[in-house]
């Protein structure tokens, strides 16, 4: 093989390599962009199945379904812009337990989204395709929490997404925790978020904040079955809904979770 021929294989293997680098590393990075340019609205339903898959997917966990987010100005072409939708679902858990959470999560998604776990910078992570575009994600985002989410890609904002999330009011379990914490119920209608479950009906997370929490949430254990209990959280379960009281912040934070099993 002649000199000039062995540069030539040498140069083309190399390019090979970085376009394989460079593509490895624009799946882990890069947000996607959905290039039939499906609508964020069209988008929605499949995020709220994922996440009933996520929601269906839990043992007796404690959990709650977070509020949508929509980030605007990812580019769909260098000409227009488009938005990505984020739907969330946060688990929290005795610290060190995380990487199990995630693992029992992953074996139990459909075989279709070929969920894994990996290690990324020292913490595992979950990843899954849910079909349409949506992207699935799992870490650990402090010890003791795991946060997943579902993801659009960027899509034509076609629809303002918070049209789509109307007020609940205050449910008989949160009423009695916010008694038992010597809070009145909120005059307002509480945040809610829904998902599908994969059997149908609905899970459903109902949010509430009140004043500064109290110093100790001990109140709430006659409520009913401890779920979990760490300094600044409690989870209870009452018949079929987890409460989860959560004064780590500056503010009373009470959620009623309803799964897809009850």
């Amino acid at each position: 093989m002649g000199r000039g021929l062995r540069w030539l294989v040498v140069a083309t293997v190399a390019w090979g390599m970085l376009l394989a680098g460079l593509t490895w590393w624009s799946v882990r990075h890069d947000p996607p962009t959905v290039k039939e340019q499906r609508t964020l609205s069209q988008a929605v339903p499949v995020v709220e199945r994922a996440m009933g898959q996520l929601v269906a997917a839990l043992d007796d966990d404690a959990w709650k379904l977070t509020e949508s987010r929509v980030d605007r100005g990812c580019r769909l072409t260098p000409l227009s812009a488009g938005a990505v939708l984020t739907r969330g679902l946060e688990v929290p858990v005795a610290a060190g337990g995380e990487r199990a959470l995630l693992d029992r999560v992953a074996q139990r998604l459909p075989a279709g989204w070929r969920a894994g776990v990996a290690t990324e910078t020292g913490h595992p992570r979950l990843w899954a395709d849910a079909g349409e575009f949506v992207v699935i994600d799992g870490r650990v985002v402090a010890d003791g929490l795991v946060r997943f989410s579902a993801a659009t890609g960027c899509r034509p904002a076609d629809a303002e997404i918070a049209k789509l999330m109307p007020g609940y009011p205050v449910g008989p379990e949160l009423t009695a925790a916010l008694r038992a914490l010597g809070q009145a119920p909120p005059s307002d209608a509480a945040q809610v978020s829904a998902a599908v479950c994969p059997a149908g009906g609905l899970a459903r997370t109902v949010s509430v904040e009140a004043g500064r929490g109290p110093a100790s949430l001990a109140a709430l254990r006659p409520l009913g079955t401890v779920v979990l209990d760490r300094p600044g959280l409690y989870a209870y379960r009452s018949g079929p809904v987890v409460v989860l009281a959560d004064t780590t912040g500056d503010r009373l934070g009470l959620t009623a979770s309803t799964g897809c099993g009850d």
